[in-house]
Order: C-alpha cells, then structure tokens, then sequence
C-alpha cells in the first residue's frame, strides 16, 4: 500500500530548490483569493494545471478525486446558500452567486492541487529543511516533519488493522454509509493505542539522543538556489504583482453579488 505521496522522477519542478516550491505554494494561495469572478481565476488555475503536468502529479491527484468531488459538490451548494445577487436563476440560486460559488470552488479545489504539486515533488526533508531556510525555527520544523511523517504512519495502521478484522470476518464493505462508518468506529481504538505507544518511544528516542541541547544544528541535505530558481520566482512575484494590481483597480469583483 503506497501511502507516500511523493513521486520518485527528475522533472523540471523536481529540480527546483525547495524553498523556491514552498514559496510558488504561499504565492499560489495569494493569488486565488483576490478575485470573486471566475473568469480572472481560470488563468491562475491553468498555470497550476501545468505545473501539475510538468510535475506528473497527476496520479496523486486522481487518488483524492473522490474528496475533490464531494467538496466540488458541497461547496457550490454552500457558497449559494450564503450569496445572492440581483439576477434569479431558479430556487436559491442567483446569477452572480452561481458565479461566485464557482469561483470559491474554483479556489478551494487549485489550493488543494497546489499542495498535492508540492507534496508530489518534495520531499519530506526538503519540505521541512527549506522552511527552516526561509526563517521557521527548528523546533517548529521539526514538529511538522513529524507530523507529516505520523500521516501514513497512522493511515498504515489503520490498514494493517482493518485488515486483520476482515481476516477475522468482519465485512466492512456491506451496508449503508452510516452501517459501515460504525465498523469503522472500533478499529479507532486500537489505531489509538498504537499511536500513543508509538509516539511515546519517540519520544524517549528524541531524549536518549539529546534533541534540543545545542542551539546550532548542521544539516545532511544541502540546498543551494540556482539560476531556474530565481527565473522562477521572478516570475511568480511578477504575476503576484500584476494581480495585486488589477485587484486594486477592482477588477475580478462581481457587481451586485451580496455575501453573508
């Protein structure tokens, strides 16, 4: 079972410095949330969707497509509860809340492949190393190498677990939604204890090894920014830029929308 989400392939996002991929991350989320009217994210969403391809991130995203259909669904449904405007379509639905729900899901869904583009070509020490190289402390680095790294390690026990009731003769697969959400409830207990048990030998681990007694620390993993990192974040600030600007003209807004 691959619970990894990092793809093992030397493309030109793969050799990008990591800090250079975390920022193209932070920018990406700057940009999205700045316009209500679809239209001015659907080039936004297009530059994502190349640099999944240049990526080859696509076999991580079509792993969570099931979660990217339900928040595709709820979340245009929502954002209509919570929006109207001035032009009825039918029912609760209003023109520029329509617009306006597509653009929210628009932004939802490209932020989530953002980050899958990222966890795609990084990995988990290039991740953590090039936050602390763009000023995170180290403890807090470290805090969310380990929380990155319990993910599947957790999801593996679950498996293993749920695996081995079915051995048992527990069918999980039968009955409805709600019939196989109560199978599931069980098998928390036991991922719990595992968990726990787990987390306290490393914690042990991390004493026995004096983590925190000194202050400087060097790292195995070394990055250096070459030339396509600085052409690349170039032009990220310049398209970050462009879009501060024309939002500040007031442009990508969407005329007689009300929000809640």
């Amino acid at each position: 079972m691959n619970i990894d989400f990092y793809i093992e392939a030397d493309t030109v996002i793969h050799r990008l410095d990591g800090r250079t991929k975390i920022l193209l991350f932070l920018f990406s989320f700057i940009v999205l949330v700045l316009f209500e009217d679809p239209l001015f994210i659907l080039p936004l969403a297009l530059l994502i969707l190349l640099q999944s391809s240049l990526a080859r991130a696509w076999v991580n995203i079509w792993r969570i497509r099931f979660l990217l259909i339900i928040l595709t669904i709820s979340s245009v449904i929502m954002w209509n509860v919570f929006a109207s405007g001035e032009t009825h379509l039918f029912w609760f639905v209003d023109l520029e809340s329509l617009e306006y729900s597509l653009a929210r899901t628009m932004v939802m869904l490209w932020m989530i492949i953002s980050g899958m583009n990222l966890l795609s070509t990084t990995l988990n020490e290039e991740l953590v190393l090039g936050m602390i190289k763009l000023g995170l402390p180290y403890r807090v680095g470290f805090a969310i190498s380990t929380s990155l790294r319990m993910v599947p390690t957790i999801s593996s026990n679950i498996y293993t677990i749920s695996q081995a009731q079915r051995s048992r003769g527990l069918d999980l697969e039968t009955g409805s939604i709600i019939e196989r959400i109560k199978k599931y409830i069980p098998l928390l207990i036991p991922v719990f204890i595992s968990t726990i048990r787990g987390t306290n030998v490393f914690g042990m681990a991390l004493e026995s090894k004096g983590f925190g007694a000194r202050d400087d620390r060097t790292f195995y993993l070394k990055m250096e920014m070459e030339k396509r990192d600085f052409i690349t974040l170039a032009f990220s600030i310049a398209l970050m830029v462009f879009c501060l600007y024309i939002n500040f003209l007031d442009f990508g807004n969407i005329d007689g929308l009300t929000k809640f």
